[in-house]
């Protein structure tokens, strides 16, 4: 399978793919689509339900068990090529067994790229990585594209399959958002640009350690080919790029919330300034949007509210998407495509105003990093924190001592918040508390936000921001974050009643 004629190498290859969530099953289709027979496995049995196997259909076989027996069936099936989901541990038994075997395997994203070089290599890609804001950035980057007059649509960990995509020969160019699950089993992958936003602990049970997961992020620089865009706030972003395999010419530009100088984009008052890709940067810089810009992505809708980290991520997309020679010929798209920007669900979206309090959903902000980023642009002493849940082993504790200033008060969710509790206790010991007793999802919240809206004053923020994942009292994060919104407007509608 390393040639480069993949097309022709798939007719009637035999194929193992791992995992059949919406990813999994796009594999399936494009791989059944270029006559390869096909083998899945998933840990759940319904899961199996989604797939035909029969005579003369691209699925010849079907698995399900736990991971060490899809490992063992993986193993004796005789197969070309696997190609796995984000979701199968780097120390897992799956790709263990598949490195004995000398098996040679590919995430979906090494997938759709060998086939977008074969198909259509002319349609560049342009990706994204990062602990936090990679969804933002990538959105920013689709946005700012479309409005250079190309079809260039957000896919990847965004929840798009990039296959998919592919497959349809549609797109002029790719905002792909990588996450370092995928990055781990991509092999060949060469962007127009790429970006690493920022590296914090996140997810290291699944790499097995820090420097495995940082070695993976560093992966979305390899072959780089106009720019390696990296965070001058975070150095671990700047060792990447100056340790990477790029290819001749590629550019290394920093962005940063303070001014910039040569390479660099920047901010300066209230302006986003590029001394990066304009012709004269050495004497001096283009402006190419405003914070006004951004001011619909804020809490209430005001730009003085703006979290640091929506500025970074759009001054990282820009970066980015003025690789591209359509943006560069036409830089007032940056704005255009920030103001025509709407961010996914529970990404700091306000879903409620009454009596002068402003809610703000940010059920996406699962881990301290996230949480930080997004507490970190409202005043002083007007916040109401709605936090907690499946820490994933995080110590809280610093999270806390660096957004306690922010905060008026802070309501406890979680089935087990007695480290979040001592965490508050020690390093926010002025600040009131108040524990959410565990229960069924609708009761958690509907405490949750009776609590807040009792603490909360005119002026102040209710945010919902966890700092942790869902999966200890709601479905998903999305749940968690629908039910806040829901409670929310009732709150604020009986209220005004």
């Amino acid at each position: 399978m390393s040639s480069i004629d993949v097309v022709a190498d798939l007719a009637g290859a035999r194929v193992g793919v791992v995992g059949l969530g919406r990813t999994g099953l796009a594999v399936v289709d494009v791989l059944g689509a270029y006559g390869a027979r096909v083998a899945v496995f998933d840990t759940r049995e319904e899961a199996l339900d989604d797939v035909r196997v029969g005579p003369g259909g691209p699925v010849v076989s079907a698995t399900a068990g736990s991971d060490e027996a899809v490992a063992a069936a993986v193993g004796e099936a005789d197969l070309d090529l696997l190609v796995v989901s984000p979701g199968v541990p780097a120390t897992g038994p799956v790709l263990r067994r598949a490195e004995r075997e000398g098996l040679e395997t590919w995430s979906e994203i090494e997938l759709a790229w060998r086939l977008q070089r074969a198909t259509r290599p002319e349609v560049p890609w342009l990706v994204v990585t990062g602990t936090d804001g990679k969804t933002t950035t990538v959105g920013m980057l689709s946005a700012m594209m479309g409005a250079a007059g190309l079809r260039a649509p957000a896919v990847g960990n965004i929840g798009v399959p990039a296959v998919a995509v592919v497959a349809e020969g549609r797109a002029d160019a790719l905002a792909v958002e990588l996450s370092s699950f995928q990055l781990h089993t991509t092999r060949t992958l060469s962007p127009l640009a790429a970006a690493c936003l920022n590296v914090a602990a996140d997810h290291l049970d699944w790499h097995g350690g820090m420097e495995a997961y940082t070695a993976d992020k560093a992966r979305v620089y390899a072959r780089a080919r106009r720019a390696a865009v990296y965070n001058l706030a975070d150095a671990t972003t700047l060792a990447m790029v100056e340790g990477a395999d790029v290819v001749e010419g590629c550019r290394a530009i920093g962005f940063t919330l303070g001014a910039p100088t040569p390479g660099q984009l920047g901010l300066v008052a209230d302006a986003l300034v590029d001394r990066a890709w304009y012709a004269d940067r050495r004497r001096a810089g283009r402006e190419l949007a405003s914070l006004d810009d951004l001011a619909h992505l804020a809490p209430g809708g005001r730009a003085d509210r703006l979290p640091p980290h929506l500025v970074a991520d759009a001054l990282a997309a820009a970066a980015l998407a003025l690789a591209h020679e359509a943006v560069e010929a036409r830089p007032g798209a940056v704005a255009e495509g920030l103001r025509a920007f709407a961010p996914g669900a529970h990404r700091i979206a306000t879903v409620a105003r009454g009596g002068g309090v402003t809610w703000v959903d940010d059920s996406k902000a699962t881990n301290a990093h996230s949480a930080r980023a997004a507490l970190s642009g409202l005043p002083e002493g007007g916040c109401v924190w709605i936090v907690g849940g499946d820490a994933k082993g995080a110590d809280l504790r610093p999270l806390v001592a660096a957004v306690r200033t922010r905060l008026r008060a802070a309501v406890v969710i979680g089935a087990e918040p007695d480290r979040l509790l001592a965490a508050l206790e020690q390093e926010a010991p002025g600040v009131s508390v108040v524990r959410v007793p565990d229960g069924a999802p609708e009761e958690v919240m509907e405490g949750a936000v009776r609590a807040a809206g009792r603490l909360a004053r005119p002026g102040d923020t209710v945010m919902l921001a966890p700092a942790a994942a869902s999966w200890d009292q709601f479905r998903s994060y999305a749940q968690r974050g629908d039910l806040f919104a829901a409670a929310a407007a009732r709150l604020v509608e009986a209220a005004g009643a």
